[in-house]
């Protein structure tokens, strides 16, 4: 064989490398673009049904506010929680990659979510507030709210969960960084979190003795 065909298959054989390697890293690269917007996805879904919850504390606000001599600070501590959470500014366009700034934001919804519990519980010593219809539909609402913020967290969690686990994987731990991928953090668990927190508006019911 002569120089010239040798010359001519080896450049033929580090093409097709060439075309075998850039497909499997394009292959690579579609993978984490997908999980990528699968965190997306799942953190829209998160933002919507906290924002649900938020929406739907105003009304409530409303409601207690209208029972005589109702804890006027009780109703202060859920608007400022309220407040705060508009406050933590998070970047547009998919779910955050800081860690703190998510751990704001995760701490901001704890804090409105507590303030939302403490007004409940002081909803309890107004029995003629609690048997409202108002109120009632309010419960239910507020209950699925909690139940669908609790599933959707959740279904963030594993979405972050594939697709930090794809990047830290070989070959894909190669390419991520150049392609712009980066670490997302999660939704810390806390004790219990495998149930929804529940929301019991049953305050006028009467103990047994």
């Amino acid at each position: 064989m002569s120089a010239g065909k040798i010359l001519l298959a080896v450049f033929g054989g580090f093409v097709v490398l060439a075309i075998i390697v850039a497909l499997y890293v394009s292959g690579v690269f579609n993978r984490l673009v997908t999980l990528q917007q699968g965190t997306d996805a799942a953190w829209a879904q998160v933002q919507n049904v906290y924002q649900r919850r938020a929406d739907l504390i105003p009304n409530l606000v409303n409601t207690v506010a209208g029972a005589a001599n109702f804890e006027k600070s009780t109703l202060a501590e859920i608007t400022e929680a309220r407040a705060s959470v508009g406050r933590v500014q998070l970047p547009a366009g998919g779910a955050p990659t800081d860690p703190a700034k998510f751990a704001e934001f995760e701490k901001a919804q704890g804090a409105l979510g507590g303030a939302l519990s403490r007004l409940l519980v002081v909803a309890e010593r107004y029995p003629n507030l609690t048997a409202t219809a108002g109120f009632r539909d309010l419960q239910a609402q507020l209950e699925g709210t909690e139940n669908r913020i609790s599933v959707e967290r959740g279904r963030f969690n594993e979405a972050v969960l594939a697709y930090n686990t794809a990047q830290r994987s070989f070959p894909a731990v190669i390419f991520a960084g150049m392609f712009g991928h980066t670490v997302r953090p999660y939704f810390a668990a806390t004790a219990g979190s495998e149930k929804p927190p529940a929301v019991n508006f049953d305050f006028g019911a009467k103990k047994s003795p």
